[in-house]
């Protein structure tokens, strides 16, 4: 019996040091709770069906809110279960934004958006470009570079990455398939080329 998309993420992460916290919709504000540091800001997470309403986290921040900020919580669009990847859709909200200028990124993902890998990724960033025309990040793991020589992590985004997985106990086969070739579903992100963090 193969694994599925959500398990394969989920191993996938944490050969990223990433780590994963699952939760049910009515357990969220717990789970995302240690996760975060302060200040904490944020957009709005419609994607995952979850609210950053009971929490701690500033939604919409202005310049300064975000420059200030320790911790950025997002939406992903999707993840990619091969890679631990969590595609960031670049939209007006400003998410792009709040992933990359915090040193914690944390990712709510609904898991019906884990995707086995980067062929149905390709056919949902298809999908999406020609619905809405937009762009994405595909994230995986936390931003480093070793340009200069020395590993450095934290150079061109977050040097802490953490996900949080939304199940509804419909084993994550809903809005992202099975497994198979077929996508459904209404995300707004699409490819820009790969990880750049």
């Amino acid at each position: 019996m193969s694994a599925t998309p959500v398990e394969t993420l989920v191993s996938s992460l944490g050969s990223l040091d990433v780590p994963v916290e699952r939760t049910p919709p009515e357990g969220f504000d717990e789970a995302l709770a240690p996760h975060l540091g302060s200040p904490a800001v944020g957009v709005s997470l419609d994607g995952a069906g979850v609210s950053l309403a009971g929490t701690d986290v500033t939604v919409d921040p202005t310049p300064a809110e975000l420059k200030a900020a320790h911790t950025g919580v997002t939406t992903g669009a999707f993840a990619v279960a091969d890679y631990g990847s969590v595609v960031i859709p670049s939209a007006a909200d400003g998410t792009e934004l709040v992933s990359l200028y915090v040193d914690r990124h944390v990712a709510v993902v609904d898991a019906r958006d884990v995707l086995p890998g980067m062929e149905a990724a390709f056919d949902r960033f298809g999908e999406t470009i020609r619905a809405d025309g937009l762009s994405a990040i595909v994230a995986t793991g936390p931003s480093a570079t070793a340009d200069m020589g020395a590993l450095v992590r934290g150079a061109h985004g977050p040097s802490d990455v953490r996900v949080v997985l939304v199940e509804r106990g419909d084993g994550g086969a809903e809005r992202a398939g099975d497994g198979s070739d077929e996508t459904t579903g209404d995300e707004s992100g699409t490819e820009r080329g790969g990880d750049d963090r």
